[in-house]
C-alpha cells in the first residue's frame, strides 16, 4: 500500500460531542476494523467514528475516499464529513436509521436527506447501534425541528433507536409498502407531493441497478418506489395513481424491469421513461447524464462532483447519500470492480476531464469522491480516477472536456 499522510483538522467540537453524549446516553467507543493506511494527526477531539472511519482516509488531488470497511462505518463517515457540528456549527435536524441487512431501506431512506430535512443516514442493528453509528450520532445530537415534525430519529425499515428521543417510524413487510410509507412520510413532512417518481426493481440481483437512485433521491427529494422483475406490486401501483400526472422514470434495463412491467407502469403513467443501459456502471454513466426537464442531474461538461460505490456493496448508496445532496452536489457512480475502473466509467469521466488555455486557475475542476476500504475500490482505481479527473492544457487547439453521447436509451409510450 502507498503511504498516505493525512491532517484531520477539527471534526468534532469537544462540546458538541458531550452534548451528544448527554442527549443519547451512549458512552460506548467504537473499535471497528481500520483499513491499513494513513497515518491520522487529530487536531480536536473527535468521536471514535472518525478515528476509525479515518475521516478522510486518504486523499489524492481530485478524489477523497470515505475507507469505511463497511456500509455502517461509511454512513458514520459521511454524516460526520457532511455534518461536522464543530465550532459553532448547525447540528442536523435528524438522522434516518436502517437496518445494517437492509438496502432497500437505505435506498429510500436517502429521501428524508433532501432539503428541507437533511437527515443522513446511519445503520442499526438487531441489537441497537453499532458503536460508530452510535458516536456519530453522539456527535451530531440532531435536534428535531418544524421541518422533521420535531423528530430527531426517522427509524425506517424496523431499525432500533437509544431511548429519550423523539422518532418517527416507517416500516413494512415487503420493499414495496415501505418505499410509499417513506414517500408519504416525506410528503406529510414538507407538505407537497414529490415532484417526479423513480422506480427501481428490489430484486437482489438489481440493487447495483437502483444504487443512483439513492443519490438523486437525496439531491432532489423524488419518490423511489419498488417494482418486480415483471410485476407491479399492489402498494405500488396505488402510489402511481395516489400521484397521478407526476412524471415517472424507470431506472433500469429490461434484464432487470420486464417490458411487461414497464408497460403495467404506462398503463397508470402513460408518459413514464425508462433510463437504460445493459450494465450498472453504464446504467449509472446514463442516469448522470439524463436530463428531461427538472429531471435527471444533466452532467455533460466537467466542473462536478462525483461519488463512485461499488455494486457489490449497496448499502454504500444510502450511506453516501448527504454527499449528493450538500457539498459538490454529484451523482453516484457505480463501479463493479475493485481494481479498475470499466470502460464505461473510463470513458465518461474522460469526456468530461476539465482543461484550460492559459490560466488553470481560472479553470473549473472535477472532484471524485470513493466510498468503501480497499476490499471496494483498490488504490489504482483510485490513482486511475485521479488522473481521469485532473485538469489538463489543452493542445492544438483540442477541447477537453467536451461531453459525449448520452448512451441511454429512452422509452416512452408513443401516442
Amino acid at each position: 500500500m502507498v503511504a498516505a499522510f493525512v491532517l484531520v483538522v477539527g471534526a468534532i467540537a469537544a462540546g458538541g460531542y458531550l452534548a451528544g453524549k448527554a442527549l443519547f446516553g451512549n458512552e460506548q467507543s467504537a473499535a471497528g476494523t481500520v483499513a491499513p493506511a494513513p497515518s491520522i494527526v487529530i487536531h480536536a477531539p473527535q468521536p471514535a467514528a472518525a478515528q476509525d472511519v479515518g475521516f478522510p482516509e486518504f486523499a489524492t488531488k481530485n478524489t477523497t475516499r470515505v475507507g469505511g470497511a463497511d456500509a455502517a462505518a461509511d454512513a458514520a463517515g459521511v454524516a460526520l464529513a457532511t455534518h461536522p457540528s464543530a465550532g459553532g456549527l448547525e447540528q442536523p435536524q435528524a438522522v434516518t436509521l436502517v437496518p445494517d441487512g437492509d438496502w432497500q431501506a437505505g435506498i429510500v431512506a436517502s429521501e428524508l436527506t433532501a432539503a428541507p430535512i437533511g437527515a443522513p443516514v446511519l445503520l442499526s442493528a438487531a441489537d441497537g447501534l453499532p458503536p460508530l453509528s452510535a458516536d456519530a450520532l453522539n456527535a451530531m445530537a440532531p435536534t428535531g425541528s418544524k421541518a422533521t415534525d420535531n423528530k430527531q430519529l426517522f427509524l425506517v425499515g424496523g431499525a432500533k433507536a437509544p431511548e429519550g428521543v423523539t422518532t418517527a417510524s416507517v416500516d413494512a413487510g415487503d420493499p414495496a409498502r415501505l418505499a410509499v410509507g417513506v414517500a408519504a412520510l416525506r410528503q406529510k413532512l414538507v407538505n407537497a407531493p414529490p415532484q417526479h417518481l423513480v422506480i427501481v426493481s428490489s430484486a437482489a440481483s438489481a440493487a447495483p441497478y437502483a444504487m443512483p437512485a439513492a443519490a438523486w433521491a437525496a439531491r432532489s427529494g423524488d419518490a423511489i418506489l419498488f417494482v418486480d422483475r415483471d410485476t407491479v406490486p399492489a402498494a405500488t401501483t396505488a402510489a402511481l395513481k395516489r400521484y397521478v400526472g407526476v412524471p415517472a422514470y424507470v431506472l433500469a434495463p429490461p434484464s432487470i424491469v420486464s417490458a411487461k412491467a414497464f408497460k403495467a407502469v404506462q398503463k397508470i403513467a402513460p408518459q413514464a421513461k425508462r433510463i437504460s443501459a445493459p450494465d450498472p456502471v453504464a446504467s449509472s454513466v446514463a442516469f448522470a447524464r439524463y436530463s428531461d426537464g427538472a429531471f435527471g442531474w444533466n452532467i455533460n461538461d466537467p466542473g462536478h462532483g462525483f461519488v463512485i460505490a461499488n455494486g457489490d456493496r449497496p448499502l454504500d448508496a444510502a450511506a453516501a447519500a448527504p454527499l449528493s445532496a450538500s457539498g459538490d452536489w454529484g451523482p453516484l457512480l457505480v463501479t463493479d470492480s475493485v481494481a479498475a475502473p470499466s470502460a464505461p466509467l473510463r470513458g465518461y469521466l474522460l469526456d468530461l476531464k476539465p482543461g484550460y488555455a492559459t490560466d488553470p486557475t481560472r479553470a473549473v475542476y472535477n472532484h471524485i469522491w470513493l466510498i468503501g476500504d480497499e476490499a471496494a475500490i483498490s488504490v489504482p482505481f483510485q490513482a486511475e480516477i485521479d488522473a481521469l479527473a485532473e485538469v489538463a492544457k489543452i493542445r492544438s487547439g483540442a477541447a477537453a472536456g467536451l461531453a459525449g453521447q448520452a448512451g441511454s436509451e429512452t422509452e416512452q409510450k408513443k401516442p
